[in-house]
């Protein structure tokens, strides 16, 4: 383990902290949404992971697993509340309606499940 080193600023001592450069992709929406909440209301895990560098990859790994479940849940509520095709041609007003409203309800388990830990 390297030697943790000290800048003299006034009459307090700083760490020479650095991390190690991340990569350049984009932690998505879910990502986000976890960051913002591990930084408002578990700041003490947030910090925990900056300084051991596992806070990006746990939110690549998060928006991932989101967008995925997102994929698998929304058709089997979508046929379980009998939003299909033939509704959209038929009314689609009201099939816009419905959709905004299981993704909605999706969104909110994604959340509890993901994002709210």
């Amino acid at each position: 383990m390297s030697k943790l080193t000290y800048t003299r600023c006034g009459d307090y001592y700083i760490p020479d902290l650095k991390l190690s450069e991340q990569p350049e992709v984009p932690i998505g929406k879910y990502g986000s949404m976890q960051q913002r909440y591990l930084k408002e209301h578990r700041p003490a895990l947030y910090s925990s992971l900056i300084l051991s560098e596992k806070l990006y990859p746990r939110l690549l790994g998060v928006d991932r697993a989101a967008r995925e479940r997102m994929d698998a849940m929304l058709p089997r509520i979508m046929e379980a509340a009998g939003v299909t095709e033939e509704l959209k041609a038929r009314d689609p007003m009201r099939w816009v309606g419905l959709m905004n409203t299981l993704k909605a309800q999706v969104e909110e388990m994604i959340c509890q499940e993901f994002i709210y830990i």
